[in-house]
């Protein structure tokens, strides 16, 4: 399948979407934040990144930005706990928005239509 990057602060979200993903059969790769994804970025593209939107350090409007700007054509999925953020400009930059939940099935959904060209 695709390998795909998870960046989120959370431990917790981190780690269920990894699993989740991880059982549908991709392979997944995690950051805690901005630095840590540009590193891994830099080591290896992923097919995807799920971004979150609320970082300690940077926000993720703008580390999509960085992203956009450094690695033409890679998708980002942006996901928040928050439906507002899809109103801000920033975020159509992103190839898909999800709502985080405790049910996953809206962003597994949108990985496989992002990624269904692709791969």
């Amino acid at each position: 399948m695709a390998e795909i990057l998870i960046v989120d602060d959370e431990d917790d979200i981190r780690h269920l979407f990894a699993l989740e993903l991880e059982d549908e059969g991709h392979q997944v790769r995690t950051a805690r934040d901005g630095s840590e994804t540009m590193t891994l970025l830099r080591e290896k593209r992923p097919d995807l990144v799920i971004l979150d939107i609320k970082l300690d350090q940077e926000s993720g409007l703008e580390l999509l930005k960085r992203i956009s700007r450094e690695y033409d054509n890679l998708p980002v999925i942006l996901c928040s706990a928050f439906s507002s953020y899809q109103s801000d400009f920033s975020s159509w930059l992103a190839d898909g928005y999800v709502v985080k939940s405790s049910n996953l099935d809206e962003l597994k959904q949108t990985v496989q239509r992002i990624l269904e060209p692709r791969v």
